[in-house]
């Protein structure tokens, strides 16, 4: 397993609508209307079964509140009856633009990004947008690429979450002329909007809890923190506020490979194998690593706090189900994907929303550490 040590520790340098209830489309004999035998289904025939023009017709089905809902209503009933689904691209080549919003996130391998879609997805859809999801799994090269793929849709706007945005990146989404909100972190000036949280100052605000705790003897445990710039953050500001207060980290041990839960237990077994003098308190680069952190002391019988604590970033649900709730800090996660959906909707309506809009983090005390 590769991993850095002690002073090598590294620094910081649209899719198918689903319509509601309603009557279905009947013709003049009370029945159904369905399309010709074997044919797909036109926008004119749903505008005829529902009696209204194929202009309105195509604004029901947009959605958007441009057209009563009675008549939206009708038109989507209408529209279900026959099967009928909208030729997105169709509207992108009229229009200019399409109504989805496109999305990048690094990872979906926990419910860190799941939380952040989640709210990003509810509040886009009831405005009338659909996210196109993309995974960059961290790599800027493949990041590059999905702005590159995307872009070519003509989407509405674009959120991402950087994985170590390049220049070429970052050219695309200037040139391109749309709304663009990167996501997770704020310490860094955007390209056009931000939201998210200082990471830098929560790993500034877990040492000073620590510190205040009577921690003195420190060790951090990561993951291939060199291409998670907001990991890397956090622990540029923990090492920081040590530093103010006259202490060092004793260990730094960041392992290749992703975070999780195996590659936490499995690292601080070595942490703890390559120690000198042990430490007082571990920092994980998040809690994944942490929860397994606490499954190789459990496995290993070390008490936790009373022979080693623990501590980790992002407040998750199975952290704080452990028997020794994890020491940790919640990132608002779901408040940043609505914040993140209010931004762009702000400007498809012409609106003008701060560039910078920090959600804000929480210590959460735990009994880890």
């Amino acid at each position: 397993m590769n991993h850095k040590s002690g002073a090598n520790c590294p620094k910081r340098n649209d899719s198918p609508v689903i319509y509601g209830h309603g009557s279905r489309a009947m013709d003049d004999h009370n029945t159904p209307v369905s399309p010709p035998s074997g044919r797909r289904p036109t926008l004119s025939q749903v505008a005829a079964a529902a009696g209204v023009s194929e202009i309105t017709a195509s604004r029901a089905l947009r959605g958007g509140g441009l057209v009563a809902k009675a008549t939206a209503d009708r038109v989507q009933a209408a529209a279900r009856d026959l099967n009928y689904v909208p030729n997105r691209l169709a509207g992108t080549l009229a229009g200019g633009s399409s109504r989805q919003v496109g999305v990048i996130l690094p990872s979906l391998s926990n419910s860190v990004f799941a939380d952040v879609l989640n709210g990003l997805e509810d509040r886009l859809e009831d405005a009338g947008y659909q996210p196109v999801l993309g995974i960059s799994n961290y790599d800027p090269a493949r990041e590059q690429r999905l702005i590159e793929n995307l872009l070519s849709w003509r989407p509405a706007g674009i959120v991402i979450a950087p994985a170590d945005m390049t220049e070429a990146s970052r050219a695309l989404l200037v040139r391109a002329d749309l709304p663009v909100v990167e996501i997770m972190d704020v310490d860094a000036a955007p390209t056009d909007m931000a939201v998210g949280i200082s990471h830098h100052s929560a790993g500034r605000a877990m040492a000073h809890y620590l510190l205040g705790r009577g921690y003195r003897r420190f060790a951090y445990l990561g993951h291939a923190i060199d291409s998670d710039l907001r990991a890397l953050a956090r622990l540029d500001g923990f090492r920081g506020a040590l530093g103010e207060a006259g202490q060092t980290l004793a260990q730094c041990l960041t392992l290749a490979g992703s975070s999780s839960v195996k590659l936490g237990r499995e690292g601080l077994a070595r942490l703890l194998a390559e120690a000198g003098q042990p430490p007082d308190l571990v920092y994980f680069s998040n809690d994944d690593m942490a929860v397994g952190g606490v499954f190789h002391c459990m496995a290993a019988g070390i008490s936790v706090p009373g022979d080693l604590a623990l501590a980790g970033f992002n407040g998750l649900e199975i952290g704080q189900a452990l028997p020794v709730p994890l020491t940790s800090i919640a990132s608002n996660r779901a408040a940043i994907g609505i914040e993140a959906a209010r931004h762009l909707i702000e400007r498809f309506t012409g609106g003008t929303p701060e560039k910078i809009s920090d959600v804000g983090f929480r210590l959460i005390p735990g009994k880890t550490a």
